[in-house]
Formats: structure tokens, sequence, C-alpha cells
């Protein structure tokens, strides 16, 4: 992490060179950029005037200024104000021409990409672009610019401020910090990186829900890779859209799910719409497992192309500590096996509703009985 207060001899060889090469001038209050030099000021934001959206915490209101648009790069100090010494006086650094001599003194005055808040846009990112590409003649300073939309909490921006803002601490502390870290990732990844985020709690309860579906697929697909059952015969089986599953339809399925995400991926980083693939093959997969239409060999195919995604994303496989079964449940368990082995179902019901009570769910799969925590 750069602290802009270690790069003060990198700010003002910068300020010195847009000094010489006439892009900026001196006022009473300070060193000011002259838009008006760089003709291509707006070309990333395409726009030179300020709008609502703008982070304008900081905007320099300098009397005398050549255009209004003109940004501070050196303000001189007043008493008590930290300050530092310069060429052209005490003073402290404007707000843009810290990242640019912090990405210069590592990266050059060129580099691949560029990220930060949509509200950064302009001026910040505008004023980064001026100062480095008049500095070094080069353009562009970054060859790719990623901006990611405004997190708010129930509708209103996340600000201290406001007393609304969580810390990604106190988050994994709350959801525990190995399914917290899963639980926020996927909060992310689910909307485009673009788009405002607005965090709920009903939405934090949907994303444990969904990473729910995925644990319990995972378990199953992992338990039937290894066993000789599955397909009952290899006739066809009609799908609910009118597909048909086969060996070839199952691998079609998979091959579709990876050309799907990748092509998402391809789409200017669309997370949201990568998804939508992945959900797909499990829904699918889901309705064939209960159909016991998956081979061991499927299951396999399936799990290869998860992690071949999840390496991409770094959710989808999670290793839960094995909760320890109470052993009055598990006795439970056994008495409703027995029962069912006898076709005694009002029995089997009344156990099945006594296990609920404890705070357990049984699912009947092919493989038998799989019981989890609800």
């Amino acid at each position: 992490y750069a602290r802009a207060t270690d790069y003060i001899k990198d700010i003002i060889s910068q300020i010195e060179r847009l000094l010489k090469k006439r892009y900026a001038y001196k006022l009473k209050d300070g060193i000011y950029f002259d838009i008006s030099k760089f003709k291509d000021y707006g070309k990333l934001s395409r726009r030179t005037r300020l709008q609502a959206e703008d982070a304008v915490s900081r905007i320099d209101e300098g009397k005398g200024k050549r255009n209004k648009g003109d940004f501070c790069l050196w303000k001189f100090s007043k008493a008590g104000e930290p300050s530092w010494p310069s060429p052209f006086g005490r003073g402290r650094p404007g707000w843009h021409i810290e990242d640019t001599a912090i990405t210069e003194k590592h990266f050059g005055p060129q580099y691949d990409i560029h990220g930060g808040g949509r509200d950064l846009i302009f001026p910040h990112h505008e004023a980064e672009i001026a100062q480095m590409e008049a500095i070094s003649g080069k353009k562009p300073l970054a060859k790719y610019w990623v901006h990611c939309g405004v997190l708010t909490i129930r509708g209103k921006k996340m600000a201290k401020s406001l007393g609304n803002s969580i810390g990604i601490e106190d988050f994994l502390k709350k959801y525990g910090y190995e399914e917290g870290f899963r639980v926020l990732k996927l909060f992310f990844l689910k909307k485009h990186y673009l788009s405002p985020v607005d965090y709920t709690e009903k939405t934090i309860t949907q994303i444990k829900r969904d990473l729910e579906r995925i644990d319990e697929f995972i378990g199953k697909i992992e338990a039937l890779k290894d066993k000789k059952i599955g397909k009952k015969d290899s006739l066809p089986l009609k799908l609910p859209d009118g597909g048909f599953d086969a060996g070839r339809d199952i691998r079609n399925l998979i091959l579709k799910t990876e050309k799907e995400f990748e092509k998402a991926m391809d789409n200017d980083f669309n997370t949201a719409l990568a998804m939508m693939p992945i959900f797909h093959l499990i829904n699918r997969g889901n309705w064939l497992l209960d159909r016991c239409r998956l081979s061991s060999q499927d299951a396999r195919n399936i799990l290869k192309v998860l992690r071949k995604i999840d390496k991409v994303f770094g959710f989808i496989f999670y290793k839960r500590k094995k909760e320890k079964i109470p052993q009055e449940v598990l006795n439970l368990i056994k008495e409703r096996e027995k029962l069912r082995s006898q076709k005694n179902w009002k029995g089997e019901e009344k156990i099945r509703k006594k296990i609920k009570k404890m705070g357990y769910w049984i699912e009947d799969t092919q493989e038998g009985q799989n019981i989890k925590k609800i």
C-alpha cells in the first residue's frame, strides 16, 4: 500500500515538468493544471463538467483560475496545516497528482489496467490522464479502465458519516471467516462490476441458500463419481425443455456450460451472466440425479468443468467441516430405516418429523440417506 507522503519528491518532479511544459500555472493559493492546454481532456468520461454523481469532496475553487475545471496540483499551506517544502513554496499535493506520481514511480508512464469506482471517472481519472500524458507525451496512460458500481445498504450509499458502513472484518466475524468469504464473493459476483450493488440481510440469506444448493450438488456428484451406478439404460430420456439425455447429451450440456461461461466472461467480465450456466448445470444435474440418469463418468466430467470454472471464481468447491450428528438422531435414523424396510410409512413419517424438530433433515437418494442440519 503506497502512502502519498512517501512520494513527495516524485510529486514535486511531476509538477516541475508540467510547469516547464506550460501545462501548469501559479496562483496565490497554489499551482493549477490548465485543462485548455490539454486537448484530450474529457476523453474518458466524454465531458469536461461536473455532474451530481461525481466525487466532489476535493474540487478546487481557487480564485483567478483560467478555466473553471482547472484543478490544483500543489496547495500552498496555511498556518497549522500539514505541509512540505518545495521549489514553489511550502504546501501539500493536490488530490490527482498523488496517484500519477506513485504509478509513474512503479509502473512508468503507461500500464495495462486502472480500476476504481464509477464516481471517480470525473474529475479524478480524467485529471490523472491529463497529468501523465502531458508529462510523458505517451498515450494512453492506461490501456483498460475498469470502473465498479457503488455499494449501497438498503438503497443508501454506504458511508461512515451515515453510520451504515459494514467492514469486511465485521462481516466475516458475523458469518464466519471461511463461509463468510464465500458468501461475500458470490454476493459481488452475482452483479456485473459496473452495476450498483445493494446490501440487505435478505440478499445475504439468498446467497447462503445458493451456496447450500451448490454444496449439496457437489456432494452428490462426488459420491457418484467412483460408484458403478447411474443410468439404468441407454435409452434417451425426454427432458422438460424437449431435449433428450443420453451420454452424448450430457456431454453437450457440459460443453455448453463451459462455452457460455467463457462467452459471458469475455463480454466485459460479466460475472452475473456467467453464473447462469453454472446454476443451469446444477438444476439439470439434480434432475438427472433424481432419475438415476448420470453415470460415474458423467459425474467426473461435471466436476472437471466446475473445477475449471472455480479456478476463476474460487467459491464453488469448499471443504466444510463434518458436523457431528448427535447419537440420539443417529438412533432415530436407524429406527426409521427399519420402519421403511417394513413399509410402515406412518411410523417412518412420525420419526422423520421428530428428527426435523431436533434440527435435522433427511433426504433419500439413490445412494442412501443424506442427513443435514437445518
